[in-house]
């Protein structure tokens, strides 16, 4: 194991944010982990930072502690019945490598996650989801490493309380565990989910005469390439803010001043609103200041075009919050992890 020190992190996040760690090491397997956390422990040195794939981060500065770098790796087939695989992944494989080995092998339920951003440890930690589909509905367990305790614990579906981009991960038990691999239940007979967003006029485009879980992936990766900034070209963390929910009798109120707002009604009386409509309604789209802006093509998109600090992009989001609220009085909230 080798310990360095002040290491740049620019290539270790989406953004390309070039701040510095005070200390970094990769870690492949637990005992590598344990090892590295004893150390740093035993040294009495400042906070430790867990970082998989570092696209859902905003480095604002240095890090003052140890960066430790997921890179625990593997897939494996370890169970299966009549109607479903579970598919481990080890927290460090890189999320769509993970889903286009799920459709090589025909396993569904994954494909409309296609090109998401990340590693597979982040998944269920913010419960991605995209054109329909959540974590939560294919997740089946996971295993994750206790800081504090020195051990490996197991979570099930409902000990990881998943909720719209939550989990226990993101504040009740943030920064005490380490996940380290992920089990996912999968269909062996495809459900095909096409009515969200643009999938199947995507479709139609393709010519695709018989759907199958590689085109629908396919239609996915199409539709985001067209709207979402590849960070390798534009450093970004894909969406910067969460969907706000409103309750239904200020959506109506918010619909009779904003006849053009779009408002999704879920069954607990919300409505959750579209946060890039509201963002592109207060003129931030292609927004550009210094190397800090707003994406042409998708308002949720913060973007980095070169040399923006962590700060200017911060800046830029703070000014984002305040300007939604002053116009509809709804208060967005980041879904990227500001450090």
């Amino acid at each position: 194991m080798l310990i360095q020190e002040n290491i740049s992190l620019k290539p270790y996040n989406t953004f390309g944010i070039d701040v510095f760690a005070k200390s970094f090491a990769p870690f492949a397997n637990v005992n590598e982990l344990q090892e590295l956390l004893a150390l740093h422990t035993s040294n009495l040195k400042p906070p430790t930072l867990i970082l998989g794939g570092g696209s859902n981060i905003l480095f604002t500065k240095n890090f003052d502690g140890l960066v430790l770098k997921n890179a625990l790796k593997g897939i494996e087939l370890v169970q299966e019945d009549a109607d479903h695989v579970y598919v481990k992944a080890a927290a460090g494989e890189q999320w769509h490598s993970f889903v286009l080995h799920c459709i090589d092998k025909n396993y569904a339920g994954v494909e409309n996650l296609s090109l998401i951003p990340g590693n597979v440890g982040a998944s269920p930690m913010q419960n991605i989801g995209a054109y329909g589909v959540e974590i939560k509905d294919v997740f089946h367990e996971l295993e994750a490493y206790h800081i504090h305790d020195k051990k490996v614990v197991t979570f099930s579906l409902n000990d990881c309380a998943f909720g719209y981009r939550e989990s226990v991960f993101k504040k009740k038990y943030k920064d005490e565990f380490v996940i380290l691999n992920v089990t996912y239940k999968l269909n062996k007979q495809p459900i095909f989910n096409t009515s969200y967003g643009a999938i199947e006029q995507e479709l139609e485009q393709m010519q695709v005469k018989e759907v199958s879980i590689r085109n629908i992936s396919q239609a996915v990766i199409n539709i985001r390439s067209s709207k979402l900034p590849n960070p390798k070209e534009i450093g970004n963390a894909g969406s910067f803010f969460k969907n706000p929910k409103v309750e239904n009798p200020k959506f109506q109120l918010l619909q009779d001043e904003f006849p053009s707002m779009p408002g999704y009604a879920d069954k607990d009386g919300y409505t959750k609103l579209a946060a890039g409509w509201l963002i592109e309604q207060c003129g931030w789209k292609g927004f550009r200041k210094n190397d800090a802006g707003c994406h042409a093509k998708q308002a949720l998109v913060l973007v980095n075009y070169g040399h923006a600090t962590g700060k200017e992009i911060y800046d830029l989001s703070e000014d984002i919050l305040q300007s939604v609220k002053a116009k509809f009085d709804v208060q967005l909230e980041r879904e990227v992890n500001i450090i």
